[in-house]
This record gives C-alpha cells, structure tokens and sequence, in this order.
C-alpha cells in the first residue's frame, strides 16, 4: 500500500439526522451531490445568508481538492409572497436581487454551483410531483389549494426532534380549518391578487414548497419546518427522501439575538463590505466552527481584517526570498502537518495545536514549498484573492481610512508630526501621536529610514512587526477548516 493511501482516511461528516458523525459514503464512488437551500429572493442578503454560502462553498472546495466530481445545486426562491409589498412585478423583483445575490457571492469568493434552478422555471416537475404525492394517498386539494397530510409520514419530526404532537401550528399564523390536521402544509397555494400563478390541475396558484442530493444543507433554521416538509413530501412521492446526510450551518446572531429581516437586527453584505474587504467578512464567518452561533461583533471583523493584511507581506516576503536559505527540519515537519491536515481532514487536531505553541520558530525557510503549502490552505478556503497584493492592500487600506473617518492625507500628516515630534526628543507627543491613530485602527510602524502605517484592530496595542506570524496564519485557518468536519456541538 502506498503511503498516499495510508495517509488518507475516510471523510466524516456530522448528520443531522442521527446528529452523529458519520463516514461519508457516496451514492456513486467518486461522485458527489450537494444540494444547499439558497435565498429567497426580494432583498439585499445579510450577513447570515453570506455564513450559509460561505460554510457549503468550504465543503465544495474541499471535495473537490479531494478529487471528488461534485454536483453543487443551490436554489433560488423566486415565488413568494413577500414580494407583493415591495411595489415591483414579483418576478422582476426577483430577478433583479438573484442577480445582486450573485454579485454578493462573487466578492466573499463562493464558487459558482454547478446548478441554480429557479422555482419559477420548474412548476411543471413541481406538479408532476404533487399529482404523484395525492395520487400515494398522502396530499389533497381543497378549494384550489393542496396540503401534505402529515399523519402519512410516521417519521415526520426526525431530523428536528419536533414530535408531531407536540407542534404548535397557528403559533406565527392562525389555523386553516380546512386542513385535516393543524400541522398539515401547504404544496401548493391557490392565486392571489398581485402575486404571480401558474395553471394546475387545481386552479391557477404556486408552489407552498419548493420540491427538490446525497448531502443537502442549509442554515439551522430551516431544519423544522422546511427542511422536514421536504423530506415528507419527497418520501410521498419517491417512497424515499434521496438524501443520506444532512448538514445545517449555525445562526448569526447580533447581541446574541438570531439575525433576520423580520427583527430589524440584521447588516447586508454590501454594508459590511463598504467598510471591510469582503474577504475579511469571509475570514469573520469561518471563525467559528460552522453548526455553532456566530455572534456579529465589530472587534471580530476588525481580527479578521488584521489577519488578513498581515497575511500579504509574509507572502511577498517569502516569494522574495525564495532559494536564499537551507530548509530547516522544523519548518519541513510544519509543511507537512499543514498539507496533511489540509488534504486528510483526520489529522489530528491535539497534535496540530501542539505545534501551534511552537509559534517563535524562525520565519519558515525554502520558501517555495511554503508558499505552495498556504497557498494550497488558501485557495480551499476561498481566501486566495484574484487581485495582486498591491491591489488588495491599497483597497483594505482605504476601507480602514472609511472607518477612522481620516483621508491619507491627514495619516501622513500625523505621521509627520510624530517625525518631528521623535527629532525634537519629545516622546510624549510621538507616543500619543502613535496611540491616537492606533486608537482608530491606524497602526504605525517604524522601518529604516521611513514610517508606515498599515490597518489595524482599534484599541488594542499592536505587537511587534507585522502583527500574525505565518505560522499562526496557517494554523488558525487550518484549525477553522477542520472545525467545519470534527466538531460536535
């Protein structure tokens, strides 16, 4: 046996379903289907959908570094009734913000998917798939509208733990007298005026629920009821859910409050990218492991910001100094830990964060191989920018100069103040120069000959150099790679 085949382990996942971890076996040997719930589009995205794109956009990347042949298919709702309100054509509306949708996605890096069907380009699959689920005895039509009998699903509830007696229809809505159960929902609602209908054999009207993998994911809150109405109706109609593995992303919250358009308490991606890189928002989502709350936080996305400025002169540095030293034992024992535990994820995680410790280990050596090794880390995690390294400072630089509320300018003044300030020995002023700028997120730093000034978190005191060493760069992304396949709640 090889040592390739040695090294590699089996891939584990956490299902929801038996909420155990799980090795992954796929339908077909070497081919994978994921299928994520996408957005419903009437709005501007938040910063919550953007931790649900970020989290399945990881696991893509990582499949297909695996080698795998991954079918990705994320959905746009594009029929639903709050579009009504908004004062546009519904399907305009709704194709003007899946459009945006994308435009959000291609700034946080996402991958295109292979596939991202529309609801309203399927309603004629759609009904095929009702007059099947009525036909198995497990729907009905009233009055032009068509429920799910949830009593013709014993394991209905299983994904979420909801038991089916104990769930509260007519908690957000009052109850439909027509329905034979309370819990019982719609697949398919009879028209309304202003909103948009398709013909059926039951009357103009839409889908209740869009009707879909081998993985399917989506956002915590989607595990009951959405996602359970979707296996009972797909179990209705194929006798089978065709999904062996589900996997929900973790809540935003904001003050520890789930974040969300009905409460007011949310921020748009577009927001959170007028004032930081949105690879830095993208490094803020990964930050904790993925099924868990991720409470906003300013200060967090001013880390993330920090990690990754400081990220882009080590780089430069080591393509500069590429041949100039010897590799050292230490540095290639580091190479390989960070390869393995990016290509096997059953690396062992006490170990890495022993190695972690060893983080005054001299700047790594034979530069090649550990560019080659980050840049492999980075292109998984979707954080290897397209732009040069010049760009993506120059574009971070300014954001910081949008959130201090100063224009270069008056840096370089203060700048010149200190200068003069450190000629005339009057160290007070520099200092106080230097910690009111650090105290926006301005962080000076003396070089030979010349003081520069780079981002910075506000209101801590910066260390030393350039703040993250490589090595502590490269564990704290392996470790947030890893927390996405190991932990468990």
């Amino acid at each position: 046996m090889s040592e390739m085949e040695v090294e590699k382990p089996d891939l584990t996942l956490y299902n929801t379903m038996t909420q155990l971890k799980e090795v992954y076996k796929p339908m077909n040997p070497g081919k994978i289907g994921i299928y994520v719930c996408g957005i419903t589009a009437y709005d501007y995205s938040h910063i919550g959908h953007a931790r649900a794109a970020v989290s399945f956009d990881l696991l893509y990347r990582y499949l297909r570094h695996l080698g795998y042949q991954v079918t990705y298919v994320r959905n746009f709702t594009d029929v639903d009734d709050k579009a009504k309100n908004c004062g546009e054509k519904p399907l305009d509306l709704s194709n003007r913000f899946c459009e945006e949708y994308l435009l959000d996605m291609a700034a946080l890096q996402c991958l295109l998917p292979t596939h991202q069907p529309r609801v309203s380009d399927h309603m004629e699959q759609i009904i095929k798939m009702i007059e099947k689920i009525i036909e198995n005895g497990c729907g009905y039509a009233v009055g032009g509208d068509v429920f799910f009998s949830v009593d013709k699903s014993p394991s209905y509830g299983q994904l979420s733990g909801q038991r089916l007696d104990h769930t509260q229809a007519g908690k957000r809505v009052a109850v439909d007298s027509r329905k034979r159960n309370p819990a019982d929902f719609a697949l398919r609602k009879a028209a309304k005026s202003g909103e948009p209908s398709w013909e059926s054999p039951w009357g103009h009207g839409r889908p209740g629920w869009h009707i879909e993998f081998d993985i399917h994911g989506g956002g915590a809150d989607l595990k009951f009821p959405h996602h359970e109405n979707e296996i009972a109706q797909t179990c209705a109609a194929c006798e089978d859910s065709g999904v062996n593995y589900w996997l929900h992303n973790g809540h935003v919250t904001n003050n520890n409050v789930k974040m969300g358009k009905s409460l007011n308490n949310f921020f748009t991606i577009r927001q959170i990218a007028a004032n930081y890189h949105p690879l830095a928002l993208r490094h803020f989502l990964m930050s904790a492991q993925y099924r868990s709350p991720l409470n906003y936080s300013v200060s967090q996305l001013e880390s993330s910001s920090d990690a990754l400025y400081s990220l882009s002169p080590y780089r430069e540095e080591m393509s500069g100094d590429v041949g100039k030293t010897q590799q050292s034992a230490e540095a290639k024992e580091m190479i390989k830990k960070v390869k393995n535990a990016l290509k096997f994820i059953n690396v062992s995680i006490s170990k890495l964060k022993k190695m972690q410790k060893k983080q005054r280990m001299s700047l790594v050596v034979s530069l090649v191989e550990v560019e080659k090794a980050v840049r492999e880390v980075l292109d998984v995690l979707g954080l290897l920018t397209t732009l040069s390294y010049g760009e993506l400072l120059k574009d971070m630089k300014q954001k910081a100069l949008t959130r201090a509320g100063m224009g270069e300018e008056e840096v370089l003044q203060r700048i010149e103040e200190r200068n003069m300030a450190r000629k005339s020995k009057d160290f007070r002023r520099s200092d106080r120069i230097r910690e009111l700028l650090a105290f926006k997120g301005i962080f000076l730093e003396d070089v030979p000959g010349d003081t520069v000034w780079r981002p910075s978190t506000p209101l801590t005191k910066p260390k030393s150099g350039l703040g993250l060493g490589m090595t502590a760069i490269v564990f704290a992304i392996v470790f947030t790679f890893l927390g996405f396949f190991f932990y468990s709640r």
